[in-house]
């Protein structure tokens, strides 16, 4: 294969859960600026819609928005029914999902947070991913791409909840790579912090004081790289990985 074939996901169907802003957000778009059909999903659907139209207006790939809260089993059972009612098939999923409420002190941490916050980055994308691979495993195969966060590995208290989650994201990742073998990828991106919706509380001096060396926050369109990667036959031989995209911020763990 030549070198720009590697990368092509052209015609490839692509979920990214969480799709509709962020990182989710810059990867539907890439996607569909490659050649994929994306379904874009999130617990709010007006926004699924609106993205969808963008998608579809400057790309003319098809782009389909669907609600689903990622933590409710059934509805990512429904989500998966409907990537398949519609396209038939799924070559790409991303678990990008989550979500890490605050809290004062992990003392004052109560069982609704916990849960919730498990519920969206972990249990949900157990089901998801186990669901979907098996379909895949049973066609011609695809990929799974799991975001976790560079939190996973450098574990603070003031995102706790959110770290333990994701470090079972991580062990997720390198168990389904073995159980869905040969035919399915199953990888992680650890992403360190974005300039998304999430950041534009903070002060201009926390977005530069990152301590990546680096040296400042990423682009969101720093990710799609990344994600290019994973979905498509440059990473063929590429499975139960965790790939940092961080700006180094993780670099002696």
């Amino acid at each position: 294969m030549i070198t720009k074939d590697l990368f092509d996901v052209t015609d490839k169907v692509v979920v990214v859960t969480g799709g509709s802003r962020g990182l989710g957000r810059s990867m539907v778009r890439a996607f569909a600026e490659a050649g994929a059909d994306v379904v874009i999903t999130s617990r709010k659907v007006e926004a699924c819609e609106a993205l969808a139209k963008e998608v579809e207006a400057s790309t003319g790939r098809r782009a389909v928005p669907v609600g689903c809260h990622v933590g409710y089993w059934d509805q990512c059972d429904a989500l998966i029914e409907r990537v398949y009612d519609e396209f038939g098939r799924c070559d790409v999923f991303v678990n990008n999902a989550g979500m890490s409420p605050l809290y004062e002190n992990v003392q004052s941490i109560t069982e609704e947070l916990y849960d919730k916050t498990h519920m969206v980055n972990l249990k949900g994308p157990f089901r998801l991913a186990t669901q979907v691979g098996a379909r895949m495993a049973a066609a011609d195969g695809g990929s799974i791409i799991n975001v976790s966060t560079a939190g996973s590995m450098m574990i603070g208290t003031g995102e706790l909840v959110y770290a333990c989650a994701k470090a079972g994201l991580n062990a997720m990742t390198v168990g389904l790579a073995q159980a869905f073998a040969p035919k399915v990828r199953v990888n992680t991106i650890v992403p360190g912090a974005f300039l998304t919706d999430v950041t534009n509380s903070w002060t201009e001096e926390m977005k530069q004081s990152t301590g990546a060396p680096l040296g400042r926050i990423g682009r969101p369109d720093e990710i799609v790289g990344a994600a290019i990667y994973l979905a498509s036959a440059a990473s063929s031989y590429t499975t139960g990985a965790e790939l940092r995209v961080d700006g180094g911020i993780t670099r002696r763990v």
